[in-house]
């Protein structure tokens, strides 16, 4: 998983660390903090995802990426978990997902994406984001793994 800057909310970067012990029971998952841009308010945002972007790059690999945005596709839990088991067990591809800042993603990150993902058709803040994905890629394996969810 990969996003621009740390989780700074205590609260969520706990949260944050919980769902990831608990997906590392299941598949290796490592979470890559890029370069955040700073010092930038929103009328800055083409250079905000610029950078952002830059960064990114650097760390794309071979992998099926997808993308969270809002025009992508929503889906429930089930179907959410056919497509990560379609992903690594027919394409043999690692997945890295990626979620933008607070100004969202370049359309050159984006043109990368295999999937673009939507978590919902409300707005949640980027590290509120990374939260609730957590949470499906654990709920995912749960369910591919025919085991009972765990909270």
């Amino acid at each position: 998983m990969l996003w621009p800057g740390k989780t700074r909310n205590k609260d969520i970067r706990s949260l944050q660390d919980f769902y990831l012990k608990k997906i590392n029971q299941f598949s290796r998952c490592e979470i890559i903090e890029t370069k955040e841009a700073r010092g930038l308010t929103e009328k800055d945002a083409k250079r905000i995802m610029e950078i952002e972007a830059k960064d990114i790059e650097k760390h794309l690999r071979d992998d099926y990426i997808i993308c969270l945005h809002q025009d992508g596709r929503e889906m429930d839990s089930l179907e959410f978990a056919t497509l990560f088991e379609k992903i690594t067990s027919t394409l043999s591809s690692s997945i890295s997902f990626i979620i933008g800042g607070f100004i969202g993603l370049e359309d050159s990150i984006l043109k990368k994406a295999d999937f673009l993902l939507s978590l919902s058709k409300f707005t949640f803040s980027h590290e509120l984001s990374r939260i609730i994905l957590l949470e499906q890629v654990y709920r995912a394996l749960s369910i591919i793994n025919g085991r009972q969810y765990a909270k």
